[in-house]
């Protein structure tokens, strides 16, 4: 079984950038097939666009446009693509910058597919910083990493402390019904919660309110749209559930620090 250095990924590499410990890889891949094989080092890989599966030793896995992956260190996995191209962005860590801001590699959970929609806006701010590459952009990525890590470390201990059964189903109903316009009543009667309990309780297990975590869903959403530059932000905003192309930009730029426009410039340039 082979294994990659840092910055090393197996399929045509656009862009690698150095950031004092933390190497950023553009890959494009067109592979049927890559064999088994595990990396040195951690890292995150968001999926820009295409799809592919990837099989480990736990299952398989099915990765569209805008899903973020966490692998860790010599953890094996193959891969598999039907057809076409992925582009994906890479965040690696060094030995020296896991010990800098003391992350032990051995205590990271296993690789997994990530679904908290503030951890895919933390990544696509980052691909961002790439882009800008400032004197600056070390230290910013680096504080967007930790609240990455501080906030992948909360969802983690919070699913081995063992979280009530209503916590998957509101993320669930939340992610399903991003569009419409839902009340706290009719969220609490259809999980079977008093209303108080359910917003008291929140917070604690998504760490921010309501409207935080589905405007978060909906700019989300609104991502993979913006690559399709036939589709206006007036279509975007009312697909997403926003009130208005204004509403919309107002939300994307408060996650991302970016209007959509632009941030539509970065991806499709």
């Amino acid at each position: 079984m082979s294994d990659s250095h840092i910055g090393q990924f197996q399929g045509r590499t656009l862009n690698t950038q150095q950031f004092d410990g933390v190497v950023a890889t553009e890959t494009e891949y067109s592979y049927r097939f890559i064999d088994w094989h595990y990396h040195r080092n951690p890292y995150f890989s968001l999926v820009m666009t295409g799809n592919c599966r990837e099989v480990n030793q736990r299952g398989t896995i099915d990765f569209t446009a805008d899903a973020l992956v966490f692998h860790n260190h010599h953890e094996p996995h193959s891969s598999v693509k039907e057809s076409g191209t992925s582009r994906h962005f890479q965040i690696e860590f060094s030995t020296d910058w896991c010990r800098r801001f003391e992350i032990d590699p051995d205590g990271l959970p296993a690789s997994t597919k990530l679904l908290n929609p503030k951890l895919k806006l933390l990544f696509h701010q980052i691909y961002r910083e790439t882009k800008r590459c400032d004197p600056v952009s070390a230290l910013t990525i680096d504080t967007l990493l930790l609240q990455a890590w501080e906030t992948m470390r909360g969802v983690t201990s919070g699913r081995v402390a063992g979280k009530p059964g209503w916590v998957a189903r509101i993320d669930e109903m939340l992610h399903e019904n991003f569009d419409q316009t839902l009340s706290l009543k009719e969220l609490s009667h259809q999980l079977d919660l008093h209303s108080a309990h359910l917003s008291r309780d929140f917070p604690r297990y998504f760490r921010c309110t309501f409207g935080e975590y589905l405007r978060m869903i909906r700019v989300e959403k609104a991502l993979p749209l913006l690559r399709n530059q036939k589709v206006s932000l007036t279509e975007i905003a009312a697909h997403c559930g926003f009130a208005d192309q204004s509403h919309f930009i107002r939300c994307f730029k408060e996650f991302l620090g970016i209007t959509p426009k632009a941030y539509r410039k970065i991806v499709v340039s």
